[in-house]
């Protein structure tokens, strides 16, 4: 691997980009770890240059609701990254997108071992394009993100998409 840049490195025709960030448990309140609902589930986590995101667990395994939790901000990761591929692939086709937005969903299984895994996630993006001729293309569009968003080509469960497309 050659270095390009501090984040950057190559080898032959690929490029591997490096990611940092600092996750920082902020929920000691006082005994440690000593019982399973001796603790708080609070973390932070500091991306250099960022606004700090506040984490929890979700509320249903005695988390902290007016916080993320690591369930959403995957959710998160994968709607963004559906949206992000889908905007560069309507550019590169020469359609206008005017507005999207998406109502994401992921179901979570749990197991009597404690273990458990996201299943599925749905995506909702609605999408508006300037030209009303585009609708159809611009339909098909999303059919050709999960082979090119990093996020979808990183995980195991799979990710189902129900888009809907209107003319501004």
């Amino acid at each position: 691997m050659q270095r390009v840049r501090g984040d950057v490195l190559r080898e032959g025709n690929a490029v591997q980009h490096e990611f940092d960030l600092d996750v920082r448990w902020t929920g000691n309140l006082g005994d440690g770890t000593s019982g399973y609902r001796s603790y708080s589930r609070s973390h932070s986590i500091d991306v250099a240059g960022l606004p700090t995101i506040l984490g929890s667990s979700d509320r249903h395994f005695h988390g902290d609701a007016t916080r993320h939790n690591p369930e959403l901000l995957l959710l998160a990761a994968v709607s963004e990254c559906h949206m992000l591929t889908y905007l560069h692939l309507a550019s590169v086709a020469g359609i206008v997108v005017t507005a999207y937005s998406d109502k994401a969903h992921a179901t979570l299984v749990t197991h009597p071992d404690g273990s458990g895994e996201i299943t599925l996630a749905t995506l909702h993006p609605r999408v508006v394009v300037a030209d009303g001729a585009n609708i159809r293309r611009a339909e098909e569009l999303h059919d050709q993100v999960p082979s090119l968003c990093f996020i979808s080509r990183s995980v195991s469960f799979p990710i189902e998409h129900e888009p809907e497309v209107t003319a501004a």
